[in-house]
């Protein structure tokens, strides 16, 4: 049985996208589409980037940072429950979230100058290493595992929602927002989990391909790993964010 945190890759996802067409999902073909969403997803953040540090005005970048992030989850939430608009709706999401990531990139680099480039470093060197990992067979991704890592991320996501609807009435949840040990030592679990769900990517990835998914699939599939990335990256983002703040 397939688990796998990552909302846009779900148990039924491949099984429901099965067709008796002649071209099939492969692995290299995600790796490239993975590989274009990354950087129709650059571009926008290199443009944003350069607006703020031109101007050195939050306020200039601000609406590209709120209309990237809102489009670009419109955009995710098409493509979860459209699957076969996966090659449009795919890229339009790259784009938009690349608006909102040159965004909160500068603004962190402006806080805490070279903090972006070890964000971007220590991202893909994740991503990189746990590919290896995974290929070698030095994780094993056994059921156990599987679960383990959707509880621990859904239990991420449950603190966070309730730290999203407490912020309404004023009230603030330290740990997770401030620099002391506590709070370092949330981020750094978040970071951890957010790299294993890379593993169950994989593997869910491999299973497609595997198993005959349509062509299409792996656009889906590659914003399903892009996804995943970008929640990385903001994690990473957060946790050398409250180390810098404690020097």
């Amino acid at each position: 049985m397939m688990r796998t945190a990552n909302p846009a890759l779900n148990k039924k996802t491949f099984e429901a996208a099965y067709h008796t067409g002649d071209e099939r999902m492969t692995i290299n073909g995600t790796v490239h589409k993975t590989a274009i969403l990354l950087m129709l997803s650059m571009m926008p953040a290199m443009w944003v980037w350069a607006q703020f540090f031109a101007t050195k005005n939050p306020a200039v970048i601000m609406p590209w940072m709120i209309g990237g992030l809102i489009g670009g989850l419109v955009f995710a939430m098409i493509t979860i429950f459209k699957q076969t608009w996966a090659p449009v709706t795919a890229p339009m999401y790259a784009v938009l979230e690349g608006f909102f990531l040159g965004g909160i990139s500068a603004t962190f680099e402006a806080m805490y100058p070279g903090i972006v480039i070890q964000a971007v470093a220590l991202t893909f060197g994740t991503l990189f290493f746990l590919l290896f990992a995974y290929r070698s067979g030095l994780i094993k991704v056994t059921e156990n595992f599987k679960l383990g890592v959707v509880a621990a991320t859904g239990g991420i996501f449950f603190v966070y929602l309730i730290t999203f609807v407490l912020g309404f009435f004023g009230i603030r949840v330290g740990f997770i927002h401030e620099s002391g040990l506590m709070g370092i030592g949330f981020s750094l679990f978040v970071v951890v989990i957010a790299a294993l769900n890379l593993v169950l990517d994989f593997d869910f990835i491999e299973h497609g391909a595997e198993s005959g998914a349509p062509k299409y699939m792996e656009w889906y599939a590659a914003f399903g790993l892009m996804v995943t990335l970008v929640w990385l990256y903001l994690e990473i983002l957060r946790l050398l964010a409250k180390l810098s703040s404690r020097r």
